[in-house]
């Protein structure tokens, strides 16, 4: 994995994913990025907003690198915001009350075995025919899962049965993720 961000670092990405919400909700040009050397390689990132209460108000991200990393903080901030299907578009008296969380990712790899991840450490991606479904790493140990559960739930995420993780021909990818938030 590449170098961890510092404290101050992720600060400042936090900050910069907030002004990105904001200046969409003004209409007022997006920020820079933050002058951090990271930001600049190709990496993928899911951003998550939490109501004030934690209740989950969006996540949007991408599992594979494509772009720039603060260009997928820009794509997925505002995918999260105002986008995500399951959720109304975020409201300008929102944003004071919305926590943000970004998790950048360490690209996937294949697994042999569906019970061969570690449950607070890794993420899990499940792909069965045109079925697909990811579980971020911190998702598992927030719901009290272990991994049987993961799996079952990662099913029905995909549209799957509860068993559907345990039918010949599913693929299994891990994916490690440094995970800060506000």
């Amino acid at each position: 994995m590449t170098k961890e961000f510092t404290t101050q670092e992720r600060r400042r990405i936090l900050a910069f994913v907030r002004e990105v919400i904001g200046s969409e909700l003004r209409n007022a040009p997006m920020p820079v990025a933050p002058a951090i050397p990271e930001l600049d390689e190709r990496r993928a990132c899911f951003v998550t907003l939490h109501d004030c209460c934690g209740n989950l108000r969006g996540c949007i991200g991408n599992l594979e690198a494509f772009e720039p990393l603060k260009e997928n903080l820009v794509r997925n901030a505002l995918n999260a915001a105002f986008s995500d299907p399951r959720f109304p578009p975020l409201e300008p008296e929102e944003l004071n009350e919305t926590v943000i969380e970004v998790s950048i990712l360490t690209p996937p790899e294949p697994i042999a075995d569906p019970l061969n991840f570690e449950i607070g450490v890794d993420g899990i991606i499940l792909r069965q025919g045109g079925h697909g479904a990811v579980f971020l790493p911190q998702v598992a140990p927030e719901q009290g899962w272990d991994q049987r559960t993961t799996l079952e739930y990662l099913s029905r995420k995909a549209g799957l049965s509860a068993d559907g993780w345990q039918r010949p021909g599913t693929r299994f990818e891990t994916f490690r993720a440094e995970v800060f938030g506000e």
